[in-house]
């Protein structure tokens, strides 16, 4: 139902933990490389448990290669440098959502090339400076799930 884009993803447990998130949630992982690891190392093995085999997980070379494959029907950006809040966006089944790496974010080259409703920022208190990248995608990739009344999910009670 939606792609979760990670850019140059440095830090392997946050991919695995994204991994496992996506697994869960029924999204598509796609990696931009460099990656800052190799998809075999063991920290994101770790992190990711063995929800590598239940996950779609593609790696391109580059931005420009994903949005050429993929042809999203719309980019969203998840930024600290957003214009809009993520309380007010309005998510559409096949949006990509889009992360940076987490010791430097998005590029303004990139973000320069999008609309500004479609570059979004999570609410955060003053004089933080950011979120971990796997509760970011975690908190963005669960509200535009919730907006499609989780379509797919199952009710598992315990």
């Amino acid at each position: 139902m939606f792609d979760v884009v990670l850019y140059q993803p440095e830090i392997p447990p946050n991919t695995g933990n994204i991994m496992r998130l996506c697994a869960n949630a029924g999204a598509r992982l796609h990696l931009i490389e460099p990656l800052g690891f190799v998809l075999d190392d063991s920290r994101l093995r770790r992190a990711g448990l063995d929800y590598r085999e239940w996950v779609s997980v593609q790696v391109h070379p580059d931005f420009a290669t994903y949005v050429q494959t993929r042809s999203p029907p719309r980019l969203m950006a998840c930024t600290t440098r957003g214009h809009r809040s993520l309380a007010a966006t309005i998510f559409l089944p096949g949006d990509a959502l889009l992360f940076g790496p987490e010791t430097r974010g998005l590029p303004s080259e990139l973000l320069d090339g999008m609309p500004g409703d479609h570059r979004i920022f999570i609410p955060m208190r003053p004089g933080n400076r950011s979120l971990n990248l796997s509760n970011a995608v975690a908190i963005v990739l669960y509200e535009a799930w919730r907006q499609q009344a989780f379509l797919g999910a199952e009710c598992v009670s315990g």
